[in-house]
């Protein structure tokens, strides 16, 4: 067996409010970047689906920057880390790796010779920093400021300058090299956020919490002028030049973007992203022809120049660890609920994405399974819903449970739903049976024919499985593991089930057997707790994924046999496992991406 990575719906840039998030471009025009948990999501600008994701930082990464060549990334994190890697290698190799403080950094910036690198942010000795990219020695020291740092600029052009932006209000200039503070512009009244320097170095803006917007002369440092006044009823929290320097984007608090004549200093086009808090544009870029915002969602949208009224495309998806997965019937759609109550559903094989429309749960969504024409969910708001397949919709249907839902499971027919203290049937819009439990479940599974459930425990370390009749629950088989079960799974052929532990273990039980193991071994080759499993639609092979970032597809014909899918999310655990079709394994993971293997056997 072999297997090779089909595709990546990655993630997208993790957002909070008040805070502005950093884009970063490739010089080429090619690609854009971002970070997310302890990742730097590479993506192509016409083709976003076209993605790669660095993975080697090992803590929260904050900001990440091309080189004026284009040949290397320089990605900083929380702890003061800045990792300098090539983008030419798929394997990115390591370059250099520096500490120029220790503390949050914010934002860093390239000299135009590639040769020196700032950084700025939250250090606990200084809040910025100049080193050299080859050895790391300081090239200069950013004092001057009284707060964070949040912002920062090289001039693209020399005399060598640098432009910061605090939370003291100020923007301060520093000439070098070695680079020495100059002067402080104190026009703004509350955080300066974004400054950048002009293509041509002829120029700067820049942009803060107070709503305005101010142009300043790159060589004398002179206010040219204001734009508007104010640019924005709400914060701003960044501005992006565009390529021929003539006039400037923004992305405000006030949900809103506009494109500014630097000349007249007057909006040339507005655009209004919405009306929820989410809506608030924290980021945006100008990237040759492309112009990119991102709202306080997460959402990435391509701004239309000739309509502003509605964005070119909105890449969609999550920036919160994926908790739930469902593959409809027809194979064709991908259904995926997160940490934060929203459920987003991919197109297979384009993977074109929508988040699903209508009152979605207000916490985290637990489970979710898939019939002919919806998707029913289940979150820890105690409720299960369903989404209309057809329009991608909430129904207007919910129903609460008695205890928190831990798991969700339909035969087509049935739904069963394994809460906290009870399980409960329900059949069309109703609950059937309620059974009250003395252990906590953990998860379920009904049976392809309706027949059986098998719920998994997480206090007794125990499955239970009952035969459903039409008024009640017949409990028929108790089966201990040593650790608390994470899943269990019938096959869609419905004579084997499948449970996993968090003592790393699986076993395959025989349905027609009472339950007896179907092997006389178990499946031990996970290094760390068991999360999920999935049955391939032929009942021949089995994925599960694991705590230890892996996937391993086992062989029910052959149970010596099986074939690892090592780090398929790197520093991340496996949430959620499912097929596709016999040769195709679709995984998501804490770190909000979506993943697709082909299996070759």
């Amino acid at each position: 067996m072999s297997y090779s990575n089909q595709a990546t719906w990655p993630t997208l840039p993790r957002t909070e409010r008040g805070r502005p998030i950093v884009l970063g471009g490739d010089p080429k025009g090619k690609n854009f970047l971002y970070t997310n948990g302890h990742y730097v999501v590479i993506r192509d600008i016409q083709n976003p689906a076209s993605c790669d994701i660095y993975a080697e930082h090992s803590t929260t990464t904050t900001v990440a920057k091309y080189s004026p060549s284009g040949f290397y990334i320089c990605s900083a994190d929380i702890s003061g880390k800045i990792r300098i890697w090539d983008t030419v290698n798929k394997e990115h190799v390591l370059k250099n790796e520096f500490q120029p403080f220790i503390g949050n950094i914010k934002d860093l910036a390239w000299s135009n010779d590639n040769q020196r690198i700032v950084v700025v942010g939250e250090g606990r000795e200084r809040f910025g920093h100049v080193i050299n990219a080859e050895t790391g020695t300081s090239v200069g020291e950013i004092g001057g400021h009284s707060g964070v740092i949040n912002s920062v600029d090289f001039r693209p052009t020399r005399p060598m300058r640098i432009l910061t932006g605090s939370e003291d209000n100020m923007a301060n200039i520093y000439e070098g090299p070695p680079f020495k503070y100059k002067t402080s512009l104190q026009n703004h009244t509350k955080y300066v956020q974004s400054v950048r320097y002009s293509p041509d170095g002829k120029l700067f803006a820049t942009g803060g919490f107070d709503g305005k917007i101010f142009i300043y002369n790159a060589d004398t440092y002179e206010l040219i002028g204001e734009l508007g006044p104010p640019a924005h009823k709400g914060g701003v929290y960044a501005v992006s030049w565009s390529p021929d320097g003539s006039q400037l984007l923004s992305a405000s608090g006030d949900k809103s973007s506009k494109i500014w004549d630097v000349a007249t200093r007057q909006a040339v086009s507005t655009f209004v992203m919405g009306t929820d808090v989410l809506d608030q544009q924290v980021s945006c870029l100008w990237q040759g022809e492309h112009l990119l915002t991102v709202g306080l969602s997460g959402f990435i949208s391509y701004l239309d120049k000739n309509n502003p009224s509605k964005p070119l495309r909105v890449l969609k998806g999550h920036n919160k660890p994926i908790t739930a997965m469902a593959v409809s019937e027809d194979r064709k759609k991908i259904y995926t609920g997160s940490h934060d109550g929203f459920v987003t559903r991919w197109s297979v094989p384009s993977g074109d994405q929508d988040r699903v429309k209508g009152q979605c749960h207000t916490s985290q969504v637990q489970d979710m399974c898939t019939t002919s024409n919806c998707v029913y969910t289940c979150g820890f708001d105690d409720t299960f819903r369903k989404i209309d397949t057809s329009g991608d919709e909430y129904a207007m249907w919910t129903v609460s449970g008695e205890s928190q839902p831990r798991g969700i499971s339909t035969d087509g027919r049935l739904v069963a739903v394994a809460g906290h203290k009870d399980i409960t049937i329900i059949e069309g819009n109703s609950k059937k049976i309620v059974l009250p439990i003395s252990y906590e479940a953990s998860c379920v599974s009904l049976h392809p024919e309706g027949s059986h459930v098998a719920v998994g425990s997480c206090s007794d370390n125990k499955v239970h499985a009952y035969a459903v009749t039409p008024s009640e629950l017949d409990e028929r088989a108790t089966i201990e593991h040593r650790a608390a079960i994470t899943d269990v799974k019938y096959s869609p052929r419905g004579d084997l089930l499948a449970a996993c532990d968090g003592n790393r273990m699986i076993r395959l039980y025989s349905v027609q057997d009472s339950y007896a193991p179907a092997h006389d071994f178990d499946w031990c080759f996970h290094t760390a707790k068991v999360n999920c499993l999935s049955w391939s639609p032929n009942s021949l092979f089995l994925a599960s994924g694991s705590l230890d970032t892996s996937i391993i597809i086992w062989s029910v014909e052959n149970p010596s046999k099986h074939l690892i899918l090592k780090k398929a999310h790197p520093q991340s655990q496996i949430t959620k496992i499912a097929w596709i079709d016999n040769n195709t394994v679709v995984s998501t993971g804490q770190d909000s991406n979506v993943k697709l293997w082909d299996i070759k056997f």
